[in-house]
């Protein structure tokens, strides 16, 4: 997973997470995973695996995660018979549920300037966390793109960012006016609290704590829901709503739609596809405006 398919760390801890729950399934049912006297003939057949998806369904989980833990099985019986420590994947032919559909929450774009333009400390954290906010809606990053950048990875002059996506996969995404001018004003701040410990090496973070160590996923996600509240916006906002509103506003004002998943990174258009969904509004628009039989004599038909 680390070496040859390039994964995430987080695909790794989730996907060992999973088949230490498999394991622990066996276990119960005392079911060995060999049978004995022969280390090749895997003694799990297609039975015991979907008795372990129904035992998962039986807890309630969604239907996300369950995919996800059919993905680590058939990857992990998978390695195994390439390694020829078995002769056939009991996973293989397991049908994974469909996928929930689900509309994403995000922000109208009065909500977003209200978030964006509301009152900041001039102080070090209220610089960062404005900057913080800026970037998410500004460029559509994830929390763990967003934490993963370093001071070199900002082009200025041509006002971009590199960024470390899923998979260690590297994209460069632009950044807008407002954000870059955040950005700069929150450097000059760090600079004067940490002095020549700031220095732009390979590896300096962008984004540090108090203490001048890196800023961690969950204090990111922690600082939106703190300004968030602050700003008085009513919805829960995370990272994620940022991210799904950077993308409905662009698709609302015209944006294509591959453009769109070039900036968000994601490897499949039909994962970008489910902002079209919320976009009701505009589609509605658009049809009054384009439909012969939209309005009749000015007024409305429908």
């Amino acid at each position: 997973m680390e070496l040859e398919r390039n994964l995430s760390c987080h695909t790794h801890k989730s996907y060992m997470t999973d088949l230490a729950q498999f394991s622990k399934f066996i276990e119960e049912k005392n079911i060995l995973l060999f049978d004995k006297g022969d280390n090749c003939a895997v003694n799990i057949d297609q039975t015991t695996i979907r008795e372990f998806l129904s035992s998962l369904y039986r807890q309630r989980l969604k239907r996300t995660t369950i995919t996800r833990k059919i993905a680590a099985l058939r990857s992990f019986f998978k390695y195994l018979l390439r390694e020829g420590k078995i002769r056939f994947n009991p996973a293989e032919l397991i049908q994974t549920p469909r996928s929930e559909k689900y509309v994403p929450t995000f922000l109208s774009v009065e909500e977003a300037f209200l978030l964006l333009d509301g009152e900041f400390k001039q102080n070090f954290m209220g610089l960062r966390d404005r900057a913080i906010l800026e970037l998410f809606y500004s460029c559509g990053i994830r929390l763990s793109e967003l934490t993963s950048i370093d001071l070199h990875d900002i082009q200025w002059h041509q006002s971009l960012i590199r960024v470390k996506g899923k998979g260690r996969k590297e994209r460069i995404v632009p950044v807008g006016r407002n954000a870059l001018s955040a950005l700069k004003e929150y450097l000059e701040k760090a600079k004067e609290l940490f002095g020549g410990k700031r220095e732009d090496h390979a590896d300096t973070p962008l984004f540090v704590s108090k203490r001048g160590n890196r800023l961690t996923p969950r204090s990111a996600a922690r600082i939106v829901v703190k300004v968030a509240q602050a700003h008085g916006i009513k919805k829960k906002v995370s990272p994620h709503v940022l991210r799904h509103s950077f993308a409905t506003h662009l698709l609302d004002a015209g944006a294509d739609l591959r453009a769109i998943q070039e900036l968000l990174g994601h490897q499949s258009l039909s994962t970008t596809q489910k902002y079209t969904s919320v976009s009701v509004k505009k589609i509605m628009e658009t049809y009054d405006m384009a439909h012969p039989r939209a309005k009749i004599n000015g007024n409305d038909n429908r």
